[in-house]
């Protein structure tokens, strides 16, 4: 028993001998050496590989039949091998080309190399060995003589007859055997037929004028786009020259005076901050000057590059780009690095936290329920800077600038049988000592009134103190069985404080709570729960 492969020639399988598949694939290898790797030489070895399998095919049945050795040798016999085919174009160079005398039937196909319509007229002339022109001369005759029905007949004959697709249809179409010279003849006369076609093309009028056309298209196309290059090049120089001019213009009166003159104005960048008062709350006095002139630098830099370079794009003015912009990215690094390193220090200033704690018992032994409610905003009607830091805000008093702060209140079990406030305020420094006397300057106030604490809702700092995350925490302490009333506007200032329901703080507001021994329970829902038992 012999061993066998499965191949796949031109698209079909068949089954094929060890020893059958090993003359085949180098009767394959010999054909693709001799007509080489260029596209003329893949297609003639494809049309080999198609007649090949056509061959193969017609000797199987319904049945798989194995192929041989014997049928590989007989398919060579019949398609020639590159040997004898170099053989006979060294005997004949001089001699012209011709075909194989046929040795198959003519089929039947149409001809898409010499169609009109659908190539019928084409592949009846190979098929009868015809001009093709006279046979279109038969038809239209017969078109007049049939009142039509020649007509008819075509179109049946285009929908029935099949097209010659590869060159093995085309030599059938001839009645040529499908050889392997016969199929390189073939290939290499269409290649030639284009090339032709494709030469006399190039030397006609309609070339020559289509070229001409096509060229002066392009010279216009050219012209357009470079007028509108050059107008969309003016055009953003234009914008980049009232960017940096007035955005330079309206950082600058910042810096100076806090306001820029031109703010809202669009494309330009225009901060209203007042530059110098804000740092004087964060860094020492000391180097407030030195940041202020290194983030000028590094603001003003990028606006004055806008600027030149919009003046070069629409100006078109020769200078020393690179020395220029060298000059300015160098004294914009310095101006960066300078920043970096006075920012270091001054992260410094909050290293270390402290906080002071002060405690206050509320004298009011007949008081059942303690009333906390928010005294009003006392600075509701001064100017405030649009800044928002950590729950700081900047107020302007009398012309003079004020941070404030929103405290923090939560409500919690007492230890003992009276009502506690206690008062946290904390701070950071540069050492514990600086963080605590920062926390001890802390401003804020609360005032008793019978059962009611009125809260203010900031906290400020001293005079001269810096912003270093100051924090106020107040805790109420309620001793168990009393009960203590948030008012509305405690909305602002109590967080998150614990009770057995879960409510939310917003929902805890006008409401009566009662500490109970599992923390804080909404008064009336207490009091039912007792009334059930």
């Amino acid at each position: 028993m012999k061993k066998t492969f499965t191949i796949n020639i031109s698209g079909t399988i068949f089954h094929i001998e060890e020893d059958a598949y090993e003359v085949l694939q180098k009767y394959l290898i010999k054909l693709k050496n001799h007509f080489g790797s260029g596209e003329e030489g893949r297609e003639i070895v494809s049309d080999i590989e198609a007649r090949i399998a056509e061959i193969f095919s017609e000797k199987s049945t319904e049945e798989k039949i194995v192929v041989t050795v014997e049928m590989v040798n007989n398919i060579i016999e019949i398609m020639g091998t590159p040997e004898i085919i170099a053989e006979e174009e060294g005997e004949g160079e001089e001699e012209e080309p011709v075909y194989t005398e046929s040795k198959r039937k003519r089929r039947l196909y149409r001809d898409p190399e010499h169609r009109v319509l659908g190539g019928v007229c084409g592949g009846l002339s190979a098929y009868f060995n015809m001009d093709p022109v006279i046979l279109r001369i038969i038809f239209v005759a017969l078109f007049f003589v049939t009142s039509g029905a020649a007509l008819i007949a075509y179109f049946i004959l285009w929908i029935a007859v099949p097209k010659a697709i590869n060159t093995t249809q085309r030599l059938e179409m001839r009645g040529q055997e499908a050889t392997v010279k016969n199929i390189e003849k073939s290939i290499k006369e269409e290649v030639a037929e284009v090339k032709e076609s494709y030469k006399k093309f190039k030397e006609s009028d309609t070339y020559s004028k289509g070229k001409k056309g096509v060229e002066g298209a392009g010279d216009v196309a050219y012209n357009i786009f470079k007028v509108l290059l050059k107008v969309i090049v003016i055009i953003i120089g234009i914008v980049l020259i009232i960017s940096g001019f007035f955005g330079l213009l309206g950082f600058i009166s910042t810096l100076a005076i806090g306001h820029s003159f031109v703010d809202g104005w669009p494309l330009i960048w225009s901060p209203d901050i007042q530059v110098p008062g804000f740092f004087n709350h964060f860094v020492e006095p000391g180097t407030v000057t030195f940041g202020l002139i290194a983030i000028g630098l590094l603001v003003g830099i990028p606006m004055l590059a806008m600027l030149f370079i919009g003046t070069k794009l629409v100006f078109r003015y020769k200078t020393n780009n690179t020395a220029i912009g060298l000059s300015m990215i160098g004294v914009w690094l310095i101006a960066l690095v300078s920043l970096i390193v006075v920012s270091a220090g001054q992260v410094g200033n909050y290293k270390s936290k402290s906080s002071i704690t002060v405690n206050k018992t509320i004298s009011c032994d007949s008081c059942e329920t303690l009333y906390l409610k928010l005294a009003d905003d006392k600075y509701d009607d001064y100017a405030e800077l649009d800044l928002d830091i950590n729950n700081f805000k900047i107020m302007i008093i009398n012309g003079d600038e004020v941070m404030m702060g929103e405290p923090n209140l939560d409500i919690v079990k007492s230890g003992s049988d009276n009502f506690i406030v206690s008062v946290k305020k904390a701070a950071r420094g540069k050492t514990r000592e600086d963080a605590k006397e920062s926390a001890e300057d802390i401003i804020y106030i609360y005032e008793l009134n019978d059962s009611t604490l009125l809260f203010d809702p900031y906290f400020l700092l001293d005079e001269d103190g810096k912003w270093r995350n100051q924090d106020v925490d107040i805790t109420i302490k309620i001793p168990e069985g009393k009960s203590v009333f948030l008012g509305e506007n405690m909305i602002k200032i109590i967080y998150d404080i614990d009770n057995v329901s879960n409510t939310w703080d917003a929902d805890m507001v006008g409401k009566t709570w009662k500490m109970t021994s599992d923390g804080l329970a909404l008064k009336e829902t207490e009091e039912l729960l007792n009334s059930n038992f």
